[in-house]
């Protein structure tokens, strides 16, 4: 039975927000802690300063009822849920820069009992260094009792749901919790019952933390499989996603759609921690790696193709989001198309639709033929139409606009 009534939760991100959401609206009294001001100002004001459905809904109720507030500074509370980036090296070893810094936030406010959970996606080891910096910080503490010291409770819970369905997948999916100790493995089972409906299993820190990066390497290998056949397949001239239906009437094969490449912060980046940790024997999950961070220069080259001979080409680019129907940039491979076709066609006017941000990357704001239009208006000036991801809108305007122009549909929306 959960007694953890009070949690802050350290990172308030498309990850991090709805947790403490969630967490709220189930009767938890929750601080989420943030370093941007304008993020902690929206969520006061019980706002979302990003695109994820359904969660408006959830912080607007939890800030109503003074069970949500958001503030810079950490306070002392029973539990805390660590949810800051983690990004990768050059060596794409794991860059621990966020989790220290929400550890040195942390370890004044313990006086031992607490719980910490590491939600960040991490590689085997991880939550152990930010168990071991904590008792660093505070050497009166333990990690397990030992020599009469008070204890707190280190464990990792990765977060398991998918942009767009945050909010159903964090109730309805079953849930990982590896702790350091037996005991922080059961508290942060507890503290998660609160609100997930589903299975939630015990493992130790380590296991949890190389599940992640498996459940996303293993559909990271076969997002892979499916781009690789839709270079073969345009080498060809065959319809890939014609091959694609039909293949998988076979009852055993469940080929995956191919796209521009993989985004994001969990698929693009997770299979690099596995292959640093044991670089001699992942040869498989660097290989997919390899072919997915190919594919953009793969689009790249189809789309100048298509518009070769015309002087001053007008291409319009539907999609900067790396997924459907959310505003999520991170890794985006659409965001490193645009800038790449941008240098290599200087003449070229790219006209950029993306109807859930209101104004363009830093990678891409500088660049002097690069602009945000509107849909119609875009497609009808164009030369070229490039999709790259299969929002809704992009799949209900008129068709009629696309009569005459070049299409490159690299999510097979007009197949």
């Amino acid at each position: 039975m959960n007694t953890i009534e009070n949690v802050a939760v350290i990172g308030l991100g498309y990850i991090g927000l709805p947790t403490a959401a969630i967490l709220a609206a189930n009767g938890i009294t929750v601080t989420g802690v943030d370093v941007n001001d304008r993020t902690i100002e929206a969520v006061n004001r019980g706002e979302v300063p990003f695109v994820e459905p359904d969660l408006s809904s959830y912080v607007a109720g939890a800030v109503s009822q003074n069970k949500l507030s958001a503030s810079k500074d950490t306070p002392e509370a029973q539990a805390y849920i660590v949810a800051v980036p983690t990004p990768f090296n050059p060596d794409y070893t794991v860059d621990v820069k966020y989790i220290k810094a929400a550890a040195t936030n942390i370890a004044p406010k313990l006086s031992g009992g607490e719980l910490v959970i590491l939600e960040s996606t991490s590689p085997p080891g991880t939550t152990q260094l930010m168990g071991d910096f904590l008792i660093a910080l505070r050497p009166d503490l333990s990690l397990d009792g030992a020599d009469g010291k008070p204890a707190i409770h280190v464990a990792h819970c990765p977060e398991r749901v998918l942009p767009g369905r945050v909010m159903i997948e964090l109730v309805t999916n079953d849930r990982i919790v590896g702790g350091l100790t037996e005991e922080a493995a059961q508290l942060a089972k507890h503290l998660y019952a609160v609100f997930c409906q589903g299975e939630i299993l015990i493992t130790d820190a380590a296991t949890a933390e190389m599940a992640k990066l498996v459940e996303n390497s293993y559909r990271d290998v076969n997002i892979a499989f499916a781009n690789e056949l839709s270079v073969i397949s345009d080498k060809l001239g065959i319809n890939v996603w014609e091959l694609i239906r039909l293949a998988n009437h076979h009852p055993r094969v469940n080929i995956l759609q191919p796209g521009p490449g993989v985004g994001g912060h969990c698929i693009a980046v997770d299979p690099w921690f596995i292959v640093a940790a044991a670089p001699e024997e992942s040869q498989l999950i660097k290989q997919a790696r390899i072919t997915n961070d190919q594919k953009p220069d793969w689009v790249v080259d189809r789309t100048m193709r298509a518009v070769e001979g015309i002087d001053s080409p007008v291409i319009a680019v539907l999609g900067l989001a790396f997924k459907a129907n959310i505003d999520d940039l991170r890794e985006s491979p659409a965001v490193a198309i645009v800038e790449k076709l941008s240098r290599k066609l200087s003449t070229a006017d790219l006209s950029v639709v993306e109807p859930h941000v209101k104004e363009l990357p830093k990678q891409l704001v500088d660049l002097q033929n690069v602009s945000l239009a509107e849909l119609e208006s875009s497609i009808s000036s164009a030369d070229a139409v490039l999709l790259l991801v299969d929002h809704d809108d992009f799949k209900e305007f008129d068709r009629t606009l696309l009569e005459g122009k070049h299409i490159i549909d690299t999510r097979g929306v007009w197949q």
